[in-house]
Protein backbone atom coordinates (compact mmCIF):
# COMPACT_ATOMS: atom_id res chain seq x y z
CA UNK A 1 0.00 0.00 0.00
CA UNK A 2 2.83 2.44 0.82
CA UNK A 3 4.67 1.48 -2.37
CA UNK A 4 1.51 2.07 -4.43
CA UNK A 5 1.07 5.50 -2.81
CA UNK A 6 4.72 6.33 -3.49
CA UNK A 7 4.36 5.34 -7.16
CA UNK A 8 1.27 7.54 -7.54
CA UNK A 9 3.05 10.46 -5.90
CA UNK A 10 6.14 9.95 -8.05
CA UNK A 11 3.99 9.77 -11.19
CA UNK A 12 2.23 13.01 -10.22
CA UNK A 13 5.54 14.77 -9.60
CA UNK A 14 6.86 13.47 -12.92
CA UNK A 15 3.76 14.73 -14.77
CA UNK A 16 4.16 18.13 -13.10
CA UNK A 17 7.84 18.26 -14.14
CA UNK A 18 6.97 17.42 -17.75
CA UNK A 19 4.32 20.16 -17.83
CA UNK A 20 6.77 22.70 -16.40
CA UNK A 21 9.51 21.72 -18.86
CA UNK A 22 6.98 22.05 -21.70
CA UNK A 23 6.13 25.52 -20.39
CA UNK A 24 9.80 26.55 -20.37
CA UNK A 25 10.36 25.14 -23.87
CA UNK A 26 7.23 26.96 -25.03
CA UNK A 27 8.49 30.32 -23.79
CA UNK A 28 11.99 29.81 -25.23
CA UNK A 29 10.52 28.82 -28.61
CA UNK A 30 8.17 31.82 -28.53
CA UNK A 31 11.11 34.14 -27.89
CA UNK A 32 13.03 32.65 -30.83
CA UNK A 33 9.91 32.81 -32.99
CA UNK A 34 9.43 36.47 -32.22
CA UNK A 35 13.05 37.31 -32.99
CA UNK A 36 12.58 35.78 -36.45
CA UNK A 37 9.17 37.44 -36.82
CA UNK A 38 10.54 40.89 -35.96
CA UNK A 39 13.35 40.53 -38.49
CA UNK A 40 10.92 39.20 -41.12
CA UNK A 41 8.51 42.08 -40.62
CA UNK A 42 10.95 44.95 -40.06
CA UNK A 43 14.41 43.74 -41.09
CA UNK A 44 13.89 44.82 -44.69
CA UNK A 45 13.47 48.39 -43.46
CA UNK A 46 16.87 48.24 -41.79
CA UNK A 47 18.38 46.77 -44.97
CA UNK A 48 16.84 49.63 -46.91
CA UNK A 49 18.25 52.21 -44.48
CA UNK A 50 21.72 50.71 -44.83
CA UNK A 51 21.47 50.77 -48.63
CA UNK A 52 21.54 47.00 -49.15
CA UNK A 53 17.99 46.55 -50.44
CA UNK A 54 17.28 50.06 -51.74
CA UNK A 55 16.90 48.90 -55.34
CA UNK A 56 15.17 45.59 -54.64
CA UNK A 57 11.73 45.21 -56.25
CA UNK A 58 8.85 44.65 -53.83
CA UNK A 59 8.44 40.97 -54.75
CA UNK A 60 12.07 40.31 -53.76
CA UNK A 61 11.60 42.08 -50.42
CA UNK A 62 8.49 39.96 -49.80
CA UNK A 63 10.34 36.74 -50.73
CA UNK A 64 13.22 37.71 -48.43
CA UNK A 65 10.81 38.34 -45.55
CA UNK A 66 9.02 35.04 -46.17
CA UNK A 67 12.31 33.16 -46.06
CA UNK A 68 12.91 34.58 -42.58
CA UNK A 69 9.28 33.98 -41.57
CA UNK A 70 9.70 30.27 -42.36
CA UNK A 71 12.00 29.99 -39.33
CA UNK A 72 9.47 31.89 -37.24
CA UNK A 73 6.88 29.23 -38.01
CA UNK A 74 9.43 26.48 -37.28
CA UNK A 75 9.53 27.83 -33.70
CA UNK A 76 5.95 29.08 -33.30
CA UNK A 77 4.10 25.89 -34.23
CA UNK A 78 6.07 23.60 -31.87
CA UNK A 79 5.78 26.22 -29.11
CA UNK A 80 2.01 26.21 -29.35
CA UNK A 81 1.83 22.43 -29.54
CA UNK A 82 4.10 21.95 -26.51
CA UNK A 83 2.45 24.69 -24.48
CA UNK A 84 -1.21 23.94 -25.15
CA UNK A 85 -3.01 22.28 -22.26
CA UNK A 86 -4.79 19.93 -24.68
CA UNK A 87 -1.39 18.49 -25.63
CA UNK A 88 -0.11 18.17 -22.07
CA UNK A 89 1.25 21.71 -21.74
CA UNK A 90 0.49 24.22 -19.00
CA UNK A 91 -1.26 26.97 -21.01
CA UNK A 92 -4.75 27.52 -22.35
CA UNK A 93 -5.20 28.93 -25.85
CA UNK A 94 -5.87 32.43 -24.49
CA UNK A 95 -2.85 32.25 -22.19
CA UNK A 96 -0.63 31.21 -25.11
CA UNK A 97 -1.85 34.18 -27.14
CA UNK A 98 -1.30 36.72 -24.35
CA UNK A 99 2.17 35.31 -23.61
CA UNK A 100 3.03 35.49 -27.31
CA UNK A 101 1.88 39.11 -27.57
CA UNK A 102 3.89 40.17 -24.51
CA UNK A 103 7.00 38.41 -25.79
CA UNK A 104 6.44 39.95 -29.21
CA UNK A 105 6.39 43.49 -27.85
CA UNK A 106 9.41 42.99 -25.59
CA UNK A 107 11.42 41.45 -28.43
CA UNK A 108 10.32 44.22 -30.78
CA UNK A 109 11.28 46.94 -28.29
CA UNK A 110 14.74 45.42 -27.80
CA UNK A 111 15.41 44.92 -31.50
CA UNK A 112 14.03 48.34 -32.41
CA UNK A 113 16.38 49.97 -29.91
CA UNK A 114 19.40 48.09 -31.28
CA UNK A 115 18.67 47.96 -35.01
CA UNK A 116 16.81 51.26 -35.34
CA UNK A 117 18.67 53.42 -32.88
CA UNK A 118 16.72 56.53 -33.73
CA UNK A 119 13.56 54.92 -32.29
CA UNK A 120 13.12 55.97 -28.68
CA UNK A 121 10.86 54.56 -25.97
CA UNK A 122 8.72 57.08 -24.10
CA UNK A 123 6.49 57.07 -21.02
CA UNK A 124 3.45 55.94 -23.01
CA UNK A 125 5.36 52.83 -24.12
CA UNK A 126 6.07 52.02 -20.48
CA UNK A 127 2.38 52.56 -19.66
CA UNK A 128 1.42 50.16 -22.46
CA UNK A 129 3.89 47.60 -21.08
CA UNK A 130 2.23 47.88 -17.67
CA UNK A 131 -1.13 47.24 -19.31
CA UNK A 132 0.33 44.08 -20.84
CA UNK A 133 1.54 42.96 -17.42
CA UNK A 134 -2.01 43.51 -16.17
CA UNK A 135 -3.34 41.50 -19.12
CA UNK A 136 -1.06 38.60 -18.21
CA UNK A 137 -2.23 38.81 -14.60
CA UNK A 138 -5.89 38.76 -15.59
CA UNK A 139 -5.55 35.94 -18.11
CA UNK A 140 -3.83 33.71 -15.54
CA UNK A 141 -6.23 34.64 -12.72
CA UNK A 142 -8.66 31.89 -11.79
CA UNK A 143 -12.27 32.87 -12.60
Amino acid sequence: MVIFSFNRTFAAVLRFAVVMVNGIYTIVLLILSNVFMTFAWYGHLRLQQSGISTNWPLYLVIAFSWMIAFFEYCCQVPANRLGFVGNGGPFSLVQLKVIQECISLVVFALIANFAFQHEELHWNHAAAALCLVAAVYFVFMKP
